[in-house]
C-alpha cells in the first residue's frame, strides 16, 4: 500500500480547519499531520512535517497566507501549498501565485472535489477555481507593449504608501507618519502588490524606484 498523502491544515477558524479534517479523515489515501492558526505556526510546522499539501488561508493573524507560502516553499520545498480561501481579487491571487501556491480554491468548493484537488497537488498538478483562472488567463493576454500603468492603478493614498516602502520604512512607521492604523496600512500594501502583481515589499520598491515614483509624482 502506498505511502498517505500528508496534509497541513492552516486557517485561524478552528470550525473550518475542524470541519476539513473530518472530512478528509474518512480519505483512506490522505493523513492530516497538523493544524496552524497562524502562517507563522504553519512554518514551525512545515518544518518539523514536511508535508506534501498545506491547504493555506490567505487572511490570518501575524503572518498571513502569501508570506507564509513564501518562507514555507523556502524551507519545505516539497511541499506543495493549495491556497483556500473565501477572497479571488487580483490583490489576493496574484501575490499568492507568485509567492510559490501551486492550487487557488474558493471556500465554496465540494469536500469530494477538495479531496481531489489535494491528490492533484501530491502529483504537482494545480487546480484553480474557474473565475481565478479566467483572471490569470486575462493576465496572460496581457499586451507586453502595455505595461500597468502605477498612476492610473493606485490610488494616492496607495502611492503616498509605496513611496514609503521604497524609503524601507516598515508598516509602523508607515501608519505613524500617514496618521493611519497599522492595519490599514497592511491593507493598502496588499492592494498595491495585487493591483501592480508584485510578489512582495522587495519588488514594490524596486518597482517604485525604476518607475520614478519614489521621488515624484
Amino acid at each position: 500500500m502506498n505511502e498517505p498523502i500528508t496534509v497541513l491544515l492552516v486557517d485561524d477558524h478552528a470550525i473550518v480547519r475542524q470541519g476539513i479534517r473530518a472530512y478528509l479523515d474518512t480519505q483512506p489515501d490522505i493523513e492530516v499531520v497538523g493544524e496552524a492558526q497562524t502562517g507563522a505556526e504553519a512554518i514551525t510546522l512545515a518544518q518539523e512535517t514536511a508535508p506534501d499539501v498545506v491547504l493555506m488561508d490567505l487572511l490570518m493573524p501575524d503572518t498571513d497566507g502569501v508570506e507564509a507560502t513564501r518562507a514555507l516553499r523556502r524551507i519545505s520545498p516539497h511541499s506543495q501549498v493549495v491556497i483556500l480561501t473565501s477572497y479571488h481579487e487580483d490583490e489576493h491571487i496574484f501575490p499568492a501565485i507568485k509567492a510559490g501556491a501551486l492550487s487557488y480554491l474558493l471556500k465554496d468548493i465540494a469536500p469530494h472535489e477538495l479531496a481531489e484537488a489535494v491528490r492533484r497537488a501530491a502529483r504537482g498538478e494545480a487546480s484553480i477555481h474557474p473565475s481565478v483562472a479566467t483572471r490569470l488567463v486575462q493576465e496572460v493576454r496581457r499586451p507586453s507593449h502595455h505595461p500597468i500603468n502605477p498612476f492610473a492603478e493606485l490610488s494616492d493614498r496607495e502611492f503616498e504608501v509605496l513611496r514609503l516602502i521604497a524609503e524601507g520604512l516598515d508598516n509602523a512607521t508607515i501608519a505613524e507618519r500617514l496618521s493611519i492604523s497599522e492595519k490599514t496600512v497592511k491593507s493598502h500594501v496588499s492592494n498595491i502588490l495585487g493591483k501592480l502583481h508584485l510578489a512582495d515589499r522587495t519588488q514594490a520598491a524596486v518597482f517604485a524606484w525604476k518607475e520614478g515614483i519614489a521621488r515624484s509624482r
